[in-house]
């Protein structure tokens, strides 16, 4: 009876866990950490979808059970944004699914559609729920590269002529949680050309389509002649418009696969609070400044962060997009591994990143850090890892973590 349960024994220790709990002590010991770890963004939900929200709530009918694949206007909503975007036409009925944020629609997609012996191709590093959610759903995971280039095409079909049985289903996500790199349309044809001959379905994580820094917005891969034959792609709320806790996201593409999300969502939930249903519905129908706003602001925290640590004698990309600067680890600390420089960064530094090790093997020489925190807070930040980057710091100290605690 000691023994984990299957599924339980293949998901390995969260690697975010020591950081956390040394976070957590440091904070009980009144230290004042600056939280650039997680990807939870700090600014309001913008007022007018509150206001909705409030008004949907006064209504007694919408406190009752919702619709599991989301209501009517919204998935009309959802179709109407992808046709201003992207220019991509989508049918409400059969090719839109709302989902609890786009992770619970990869992991219930990938119960779905993957069984024990499948395989799934997915980028090393990326955000953890797309190895995890087929793992979790029986599937095996074959590691590929995570640039949108060449290494990538071919990655894929060496993989499906030498992997036995051949994949099901590749994950793609760009602008990239954690790298922030971006596909170009050219590489997003080509993918869908090499798919398309392999029988491969395309998965696409877009969560980070509105927070871009250049003229040019990151495009859908669901713009590709023939990709909707393959392809499913997901999004969120919560990072366009500032809604995290809100959890809405929604899956479209592929009627087939549209059907089997919906089929096993139909078994587990009744769909999101309808008040949560109707604002989300606000925030695509109306206007749209907040998202300009939003980005502008990400940009700034971009510029004062990526300014400060160079000036600190840490060389860091600045990202095309996403909230995140993918940073790699100062050669000087590479040895530690990404969670031991975590550790010494919190405790010598007072920040908080977040190990690239959580995102795969192959992100272990890298931290992600997250751009939400004000300037102000960004600054005081800067002013710690100067110090720490200036300082003899080779190792880090261990700290007397409670039992149970990571």
């Amino acid at each position: 009876m000691t023994e984990d349960f299957h599924r339980i024994r293949r998901l390995p220790p969260y690697v975010f866990a020591e950081v956390n709990a040394a976070k957590a002590h440091a904070r009980a010991a009144a230290e004042d950490i600056v939280d650039l770890g997680m990807g939870n963004p700090d600014s309001p939900t913008p007022p007018h979808i509150v206001a909705k929200m409030i008004e949907a709530v006064q209504d007694p009918r919408t406190h009752r059970y919702s619709t599991s694949k989301g209501i009517p206007g919204l998935r009309r909503a959802l179709a109407g944004y992808y046709d201003r975007r992207f220019g991509v036409k989508l049918d409400p009925e059969t090719e839109v699914v709302a989902t609890l944020g786009s992770k619970e629609g990869l992991a219930n997609l990938a119960q779905a559609i993957s069984s024990p012996g499948d395989t799934i191709l997915v980028p090393n590093p990326s955000y953890p729920i797309h190895q995890f959610g087929f793992i979790i759903a029986g599937a095996s995971v074959r590691s590929i590269p995570y640039t949108p280039d060449d290494a990538m095409l071919e990655a894929i079909d060496r993989a499906v002529r030498h992997s036995v049985p051949a994949p099901t289903a590749l994950i793609v996500n760009f602008p990239s949680n954690p790298t922030a790199l971006v596909a170009s349309i050219e590489f997003y044809r080509e993918l869908v050309a090499l798919c398309r001959r392999h029988g491969l379905f395309i998965l696409s994580d877009l969560a980070y389509a509105e927070l871009y820094f250049g003229d040019t917005p990151p495009p859908s891969v669901l713009e590709v002649e023939g990709a909707k034959d393959i392809t499913v792609e997901f999004t969120s709320m919560s990072k366009t418009y500032n809604m995290p806790g809100w959890r809405m996201g929604f899956a479209a593409g592929n009627p087939r696969l549209i059907a089997a999300l919906a089929r096993v969502k139909s078994y587990l939930d009744y769909g999101a609070f309808t008040p949560i249903q109707v604002a989300a519905t606000a925030a695509l129908n109306g206007p749209q400044d907040c998202i300009a706003e939003m980005r502008a602001l990400y940009k700034d925290r971009r510029e004062v962060l990526v300014k400060g640590l160079k000036a600190a004698g840490w060389e860091v990309p600045a990202p095309e997009a996403s909230m995140f600067l993918w940073a790699p680890i100062p050669e000087r600390f590479r040895h530690l591994g990404s969670v031991g420089f975590s550790k010494l960064l919190l405790e010598k530094a007072k920040v908080a990143v977040a190990p690239g090790l959580g995102f795969g093997e192959h992100g272990d020489e890298h931290v992600r850090i997250a751009l939400v925190e004000n300037n102000h807070r960004i600054r005081q930040a800067l002013r710690g890892i100067k110090t720490f980057l200036a300082g003899d710091n080779a190792a880090p100290t261990e700290h007397d973590v409670p039992a149970g605690a990571v």
